[in-house]
């Protein structure tokens, strides 16, 4: 369900024209007509237009910022590009046809064309919320190791994206073989899973995408950023005043990230789940169409969200309008002096930077067999060029940069 490009309501069980009988209930043809009105099919038409434009260009833009500048190619940024191109193929090769077919009334490609449709738009569709929730991980797991990030080690950010298109093909290809199908849904200007068969087959198929491609990585969204927050807090402990904004950013981007990852796709989720399991005529092709529309805009929610409001991506593409080299970003320091003791029991980490997430102690005035135990988790960081010895009674000076882009 979890289909970028479809919308929900199925047709049998909804009053649908595409059952109304052979010559209006199938796709053989091309011919069959929409049920919404004209009126209702301009609005759509229009929506579709204005998410199709926007969604291409905006992930357009990514993948040449991408391609040209060389500072941008690290290994998370390659995540934030995997969904790029999801969306982006979503726009290319999804969009078009339910955007022809509102203008026209009418499915034009024929039965073939909307099992293609759905099939496609449901994979690009998958890699891009598997892709979410990998790059959420791969933030929490780089601020929980105790190195610093390899910026020249892929292997862990290919492997990402291979698994979000390997995963996505598991679960979009079992309609081609018989688990569950793909067909005409909704007013009849998109294609999706079958949602409106009640057999145990289908209905099997449908719990299995709910769980497994739409709860399942908002959960592990939920719990990184979770844990990203948790650690922003401890670290405000040592100097409140100085890491307020900090982390109020930080939790804005992530409250936002939630609430437009639910806006998206759980209207789209509940509606599918209503289709599936309510009773003939709960879910008409008219509601249906609102969800498959807020699924549809996480194309052009995506970039504004992972990309351009990370402040690397930004000043790249603020050089870009500006024929410009882009300025590197320095990080915001500030210190405070505090004593030994309130180092204990905070999470500390050495310093350590991706493109999304720094968040660094350093600069600490002694040797750290001296200082507090923090856990096998986080390590501390000397400035080597403090005397190891006569600051021994001193407070520490601890340097604390919390910073998240995007």
């Amino acid at each position: 369900m979890i289909v970028s490009n479809v919308s929900l309501g199925g047709c049998a069980g909804f009053n649908s024209a595409l059952c109304a009988g052979p010559a209006e209930g199938h796709l053989g043809g091309g011919s069959h007509r929409t049920t919404l009105t004209p009126t209702g099919n301009l609005v759509v038409a229009v929506c579709l237009g204005f998410i199709g434009t926007f969604g291409l260009l905006n992930n357009l833009l990514v993948l040449v910022l991408f391609c040209r500048y060389k500072m941008l190619r690290s290994p998370i940024n390659l995540l934030l590009i995997n969904i790029s191109i999801s969306d982006l193929l979503v726009c290319v090769l999804g969009t078009p046809f339910s955007f022809a077919a509102s203008t026209q009334g009418r499915w034009l490609i024929g039965e073939v064309g909307c099992v293609w449709y759905g099939f496609a738009n449901s994979l690009f569709g998958i890699v891009s919320l598997i892709s979410l929730a990998v790059l959420s991980y791969e933030r929490y797991s780089t601020m929980m190791t105790p190195t610093e990030a390899d910026s020249s080690n892929y292997c862990k950010a290919l492997l990402g994206i291979t698994l979000s298109w390997v995963y996505s093909l598991i679960w979009t290809m079992p309609p081609l073989f018989g688990w569950s199908s793909y067909g005409p849904e909704g007013p009849g200007t998109t294609c999706s899973v079958d949602w409106k068969a009640k057999t145990a087959n289908n209905i099997s198929y449908i719990i299995c995408l709910f769980v497994f491609c739409l709860i399942l990585p908002f959960l592990v969204i939920v719990f990184c950023y979770g844990k990203l927050l948790c650690a922003i807090r401890q670290v405000s402990g040592i100097n409140a005043s100085m890491s307020r904004k900090r982390e109020q950013r930080v939790l804005f981007m992530v409250v936002v990230m939630v609430i437009c990852y639910l806006l998206c796709w759980l209207p789209y989720g509940i509606m599918a789940l209503l289709a599936t399991f309510g009773p003939p005529g709960l879910v008409t092709p008219e509601a249906s169409i609102i969800p498959s529309v807020l699924a549809k805009t996480s194309t052009v929610i995506n970039p504004v969200i992972y990309v351009f409001m990370n402040k690397q991506f930004y000043r790249c593409f603020q050089a870009l309008l500006r024929c410009d080299t882009p300025r590197r970003g320095s990080s915001l320091k500030s210190s405070s002096k505090v004593p030994t003791k309130a180092m204990r029991g905070i999470a500390v980490t050495g310093p350590r930077r991706t493109n999304d997430f720094l968040f660094m102690v350093a600069s600490l005035g002694q040797p750290a067999a001296t200082m507090p135990q923090l856990g096998p988790s986080f390590e501390v960081s000397n400035d080597v060029t403090k005397a190891p010895s006569s600051d021994a009674n001193l407070p520490v000076v601890v340097s604390l940069v919390a910073h998240f882009d995007g």
